[in-house]
């Protein structure tokens, strides 16, 4: 059996897939850091990796409800306070089969296991790209290019069973979702986390600052 390594120069290889989604001139706005960190393909089964720190969490009621019902599906959202000041670690590797990416969140806690998030995100879908978390669950999304950070934002949600695809009413939605990569220079950057209800406002929010542990093109 294959297994992942990190990323070698010999491993990665130059990938417009983002700059297709933004168009040309929505891309050359972002940082070359961002550039290249989203500008690149791996191959071989090798993996890009980010080390970094919690460094923000907030979680109302409602968000702590809904995280800990959204462990009965792998549990994507953050949902303990003690990863807080804890390290976290995101690995990138590239699914050849699915012509996509697989990425894993890990999280440190006070104590005990860290919590790990799995998701895949596909090229695919009316928005051109969608993340998977698992059972079928899956969340179009809209790419925009916003100053010095690359922004994620939910367009919709969806399941996925075999060839059937039910996209979900709002009233069944878990929230509005809210992924940036931001830019802070000298090799970081800070990924952050919303989620917000129109009807209970932000449910859970979460910094993680990263640094750059692979060598750019």
């Amino acid at each position: 059996m294959q297994q992942n390594f990190a990323a070698r120069h010999c491993d990665i290889v130059p990938d417009t897939r983002f700059r297709e989604l933004l168009g040309e001139g929505a891309w050359n706005t972002l940082p070359l850091s961002v550039r290249n960190r989203f500008g690149k393909r791996l191959r071989g089964g090798a993996s890009v990796v980010y080390q970094g720190e919690v460094v923000a969490m907030r979680r109302t009621l409602p968000g702590y409800l809904l995280s800990q019902l959204a462990r009965l599906v792998g549990g994507p959202l953050p949902h303990d306070m003690s990863s807080l000041q804890q390290p976290a670690v995101v690995t990138v590797t590239e699914d050849c089969a699915g012509e996509g990416q697989f990425w894993i969140r890990q999280y440190g806690r006070a104590a005990g296991f860290p919590q790990v998030i799995h998701s895949s995100k596909r090229f695919a879908g009316p928005t051109g790209i969608e993340e998977y978390i698992g059972y079928g669950i899956g969340m179009a999304l809209q790419v925009a290019a916003e100053h010095d950070a690359l922004v994620f934002r939910s367009d919709h949600y969806f399941l996925q069973i075999g060839s059937l695809r039910l996209r979900l009413p709002s009233c069944l939605s878990p929230g509005d979702l809210t992924i940036t990569h931001r830019d802070l220079g000298d090799t970081r950057f800070l990924f952050s986390l919303t989620l917000t209800s129109r009807l209970f406002g932000e449910l859970v929010h979460q910094d993680a600052l990263f640094h750059d542990m692979e060598v750019d093109l």
